[in-house]
């Protein structure tokens, strides 16, 4: 039977009994969400014998000025197997008819390749349909962190192997930032913003950043040369995984590979932090070198980073009548992505 969990010590302990316990699940990230705009309730499933079966925090986004709202599952449902993912499903149905939704989103996170289509066979069953709003990114890239900094050397591409070396031997530094004060998020905000405009992607407004880097169980990383910041990544940490979820630099100085060393440096404190896997948050639609996250791509697999297919989020909607108002939405997708 389902029941509601209000206690986040219980909520997270319940998480990581699960497989691939995900932060987007954690009470934290719940929390966090809370202070922009959405309410947070977590339901859990357990066996006869109390064991965890199911976990499934969701989201609700009231729309201004209308009476509707929308549900959303970030990295959710968490689930043990295939019967528990089913019945999952069946729970976010009815929290949409309860709350009279538009729609329901969610977009698992598997923890086998073997279980995606599995579980897109049962999504499709019950009415479930491949969303044209993917919050998230859908595939990732992962580092197994439990090898020695001569067998994750090993494991890199010749390149970027080099690169790491050229980056020590410019001198560039590394300066590691935990908890992240105010000058220190304002000038990684600065680098991601400039990041952002030579880039051409949306970012949200400092004090969001300032809340999750502050809030959540968050490390920064600085690369500085002569003084001089160039470039910056945030770790977000949960469970055995660390997710880079933020990385930013400058125009000025990419010549040194600031980069490289950042990322060698991250991944080998996050290993002696206890962390085992390196979650890279983002890997292309397709392997293909016309997808736009081509580059990126390339960048992580040449530490290593294995490629993983997600899931992908999923819509149902209640009733036909929400159809029309969804697709006057799709603007929130920019108001839950991280």
């Amino acid at each position: 039977m389902w029941s509601q969990v209000t206690d986040a010590s219980a909520w997270d302990a319940a998480l990581l009994a699960l497989p691939a316990p995900h932060l987007l699940q954690s009470w934290a990230w719940g929390e966090l969400k809370s202070r922009w705009g959405w309410t947070a309730e977590r339901w859990l499933l357990r066996s006869a014998a109390g064991v965890p079966r199911a976990a499934v925090q969701v989201l609700t986004r009231r729309m201004s000025r209308l009476p509707v709202c929308v549900l959303y599952a970030p990295r959710g449902p968490l689930v043990a197997d295939d019967e528990a993912f089913d019945a999952a499903l069946a729970l976010l149905e009815q929290r949409a008819r309860a709350k009279r939704a538009i729609w329901v989103k969610a977009d698992g996170d598997p923890s086998s390749a073997d279980a995606l289509d599995r579980r897109r066979a049962l999504l499709a069953a019950r009415g479930w349909r491949y969303s044209s709003m993917q919050v998230q990114f859908r595939n990732t890239m992962h580092t197994d962190l439990r090898r020695s900094d001569e067998a994750l050397l090993a494991a890199m591409k010749p390149k970027t192997r080099y690169n790491v070396r050229l980056a020590e031997k410019r001198g560039v530094r590394v300066r590691v930032v935990a908890p992240i004060g105010n000058a220190d998020a304002r000038l990684l905000y600065a680098m991601y913003a400039e990041t952002a405009r030579r880039d051409g992607f949306a970012i949200r407004e400092a004090a969001y950043y300032a809340d999750v880097w502050r809030t959540m169980d968050s490390v920064a990383f600085i690369a500085e040369r002569e003084g001089q910041a160039l470039a910056g990544l945030v770790l977000l940490r949960f469970g055995d995984r660390a997710w880079y979820f933020y990385g930013m630099s400058r125009s000025v100085g990419r010549e040194h590979m600031p980069n490289y060393l950042l990322q060698w440096v991250a991944m080998r404190w996050a290993r002696d932090q206890g962390c085992n896997v390196y979650d890279w948050w983002g890997a292309p639609d397709v392997r293909d070198e016309r997808d736009p996250l081509w580059g990126v791509y390339r960048f992580k697999e040449g530490f290593g980073a294995r490629f993983v297919e997600g899931l992908g989020a999923w819509d149902y909607m209640p009733s036909r009548v929400g159809r029309p108002l969804a697709a006057l939405l799709r603007s929130i997708a920019s108001l839950v992505r991280q």
